[in-house]
């Protein structure tokens, strides 16, 4: 892994790496089998959206406590907190099956039905990670932590469809809610790794980690820009699209699972691409020029009458979706000053969360209603009209740090 990185990337970045692959795959699985898991148990479309809302509204509440707090308390301990909570969320949602049981346990846990990183892990490691590379490094170092994630988030979806196989015809439910354990084991996986960051994961006494001050003004304006792009994500994150083709389309687990895989995998692999394109246009081109696009396919995507083509569309805003994310997330941490990056990261992230924590329930409503793709089509809407304020507000807009 070391020699695939940049040349100024520390021993730091490969745990970490590591880790942000470990959740990847566990997330993967989670958001695939949550929907079809939960439907088994009996859960109408949108009681499985209130459980999704819930997952991403105390998600949001423990990114908002990292950032408030975060800063009193040793990276390394935030990040093992983290990893227990991740594992105590596995065992739970594997003992529970009630309803109310388990919308408690996604509000309090880090259960994540979203392809993309949404957890209190974020603020913290994208904060060690923009520090474990030089500034001209950062956009590509962030890509392979991305292309991480979402290349594992693929092949855990593939391992979704796993349930079906082993139990072709008969209770597939127990071997979905067996995979539960194998989330919590890669918390506890997370956990060993992170004992392992060095001291160095720490800010220097004389850039303490602080709250925000000389960034509050542009970091509040990326918030409010982010949150609408969340907001419509949260209309069609992973668990839900998957409910959508489930009842939509009527197809098993192991078929989604595959698609998925499919989709995970491009995305991963798109955002390799990103670190050269932002260097050729800069950050704020590329997540436009690259996002706008993939929202009109995800738009098409929910119109299509058949299988195929909507599979086509979702493959097609795959290439492109996630090529936003590292020059978006190099952009934010080049826009503050070192000491307040922790709190921007999570500042930036938690109005994310909080936008996309209430759109899957309104998502559950729309499927409960109709089979037509109506989250997908709004989300492809909203997202776009995100790529066209983010241009007009930032594109002029240059960074403190060169390079980042």
């Amino acid at each position: 892994m070391r020699r695939l990185l940049p040349a100024t990337a520390t021993a730091d970045a490969p745990r970490l790496i590591g880790t942000r692959a470990a959740r990847g795959f566990a997330d993967g699985i989670a958001s695939v089998l949550l929907a079809s898991y939960l439907s088994r148990l009996g859960f109408s479309p949108v009681q499985i959206g209130a459980i999704a809302t819930a997952t991403l509204l105390g998600s949001a509440l423990l990114l908002l406590a990292v950032g408030l707090l975060g800063h009193r308390f040793p990276r390394r301990t935030v990040l093992l907190a983290s990893a227990v909570l991740m594992c105590v969320t596995g065992i739970a949602f594997y003992l529970a099956t009630g309803f109310w049981a388990l919308l408690i346990v996604a509000f309090v846990g880090t259960l994540n039905p979203s392809s993309g990183d949404v957890t209190l892990f974020l603020p913290t490691e994208q904060a060690v990670l923009a520090e474990a590379a030089a500034p001209a490094d950062r956009t590509s170092l962030f890509a392979w932590y991305n292309l991480a994630g979402a290349f594992a988030g693929a092949l855990g979806s593939l391992a979704a469809g796993l349930p079906d196989a082993l139990a072709p015809g008969g209770p597939a439910v127990y071997a979905e809610r067996a995979a539960f354990l194998v989330y919590a084991a890669l918390g506890a996986f997370s956990a060993l790794a992170y004992r392992k960051l060095s001291p160095a994961v720490e800010p220097p006494p004389a850039t303490k980690a602080a709250p925000l001050a000389r960034s509050r003004g542009v970091v509040l304006e990326l918030s409010a820009l982010f949150s609408l792009d969340s907001f419509g994500g949260g209309l069609a994150i992973q668990s839900i699209v998957a409910l959508w083709l489930f009842r939509r389309f009527a197809v098993p687990v192991s078929e989604v699972g595959a698609i998925f895989f499919a989709v995970n995998l491009l995305a991963a692999f798109s955002q390799l691409v990103s670190a050269r394109i932002a260097a050729r246009i800069g950050h704020v081109r590329t997540m436009v020029f690259t996002h706008l696009p993939s929202n009109v396919f995800l738009v098409l995507a929910g119109v299509m009458p058949t299988l195929p083509l909507a599979a086509l569309f979702l493959l097609l805003r795959a290439m492109l979706s996630q090529m936003d994310v590292p020059a978006r997330q190099a952009y934010v941490m080049a826009m503050v000053p070192r000491e307040e990056r922790a709190a921007a990261a999570s500042v930036t992230n938690v109005p994310r969360s909080l936008a996309s924590a209430v759109a899957p329930l309104l998502a559950g409503a729309f499927l409960q209603n109709s089979l037509f793709g109506w989250p997908l089509v709004c989300a492809g809407l909203l997202k776009a009209g995100y790529d066209l304020a983010l241009f007009a507000k930032f594109a002029q807009r240059k960074p403190l740090e060169a390079g980042g």
